[in-house]
């Protein structure tokens, strides 16, 4: 039989939007935003946000990786990934869209162990993990979504580290206002979400792991916020 998580209507029809926007879209905009060119001033502070995002998420991960196993949920480009990898990691770095995961395999360095993939990153035959990382791959999906998304892994790794879109007045003004800049410059549909609903969910759907950090990363039209869970 199988998760409920693997069920929800809402998450599958996200994960077709998703797909549809990296792959048919935004495909250069994403591979452009991910690399060093010159981008616009909307999409430089993303950048710079993103930047800050991906270091904060590393710093939470051991230095030394060697006989561990990450995987690196929503990868895009690839560059979290990579980083991991060069610490010794044995990755598995999973996208709903083909064409990023094509792009991380043309940027990753030879001999990273690394396998790139293109599915479900909820799905059990990844394997088990010391650590999953998802870095603003669940901002696209509601609450019930994200605690599904939780509890696939809860049984398959010691640690997750993910970011959610703030559920903060201030951000969903945004959010609308910027369904005003041309579509190029836009990101997919975000679901802002409370964290305190956040906290009382995973404090109650998943009772045998605590919260180790919380952290907001802000850096103009980027407002993410990451927390790391661990099992007690």
């Amino acid at each position: 039989m199988m998760e409920h998580s693997l069920t929800s209507t809402t998450y599958q029809q996200s994960r077709i939007r998703l797909e549809n926007y990296f792959d048919k879209t935004a495909r250069k905009a994403w591979e452009d935003l991910t690399s060093d060119v010159p981008v616009s001033g909307i999409r430089a502070t993303v950048r710079a946000g993103r930047d800050a995002m991906r270091d904060l998420l590393l710093s939470s991960l051991p230095a030394d990786m060697h006989g561990m196993r990450l995987l690196d949920a929503g990868c895009g480009t690839g560059a979290l990934a990579i980083a991991a990898a060069k610490r010794g990691a044995t990755v598995v770095a999973i996208d709903v869209s083909r064409g990023l995961i094509d792009v991380a395999r043309k940027r990753a360095p030879d001999g990273l162990a690394i396998d790139w993939r293109v599915g479900d990153m909820r799905h059990r035959d990844l394997g088990i993990f010391d650590h999953v990382v998802a870095m603003d791959s669940l901002i696209h999906y509601d609450l019930h979504d994200v605690m599904g998304v939780l509890r696939a892994w809860s049984d398959r790794a010691n640690e997750i580290a993910f970011t959610f879109a703030p559920g903060t007045p201030l951000l969903r003004v945004m959010h609308l206002t910027g369904k005003a800049f041309p579509r190029s410059d836009r990101s997919p549909a975000i679901k802002p979400i409370s964290e305190r609903r956040l906290i009382a969910s995973i404090a109650n759907d998943l009772p045998a792991w605590n919260p180790d950090f919380t952290q907001r990363v802000s850096s103009g039209f980027y407002k993410s916020h990451a927390m790391g869970i661990s099992r007690q």
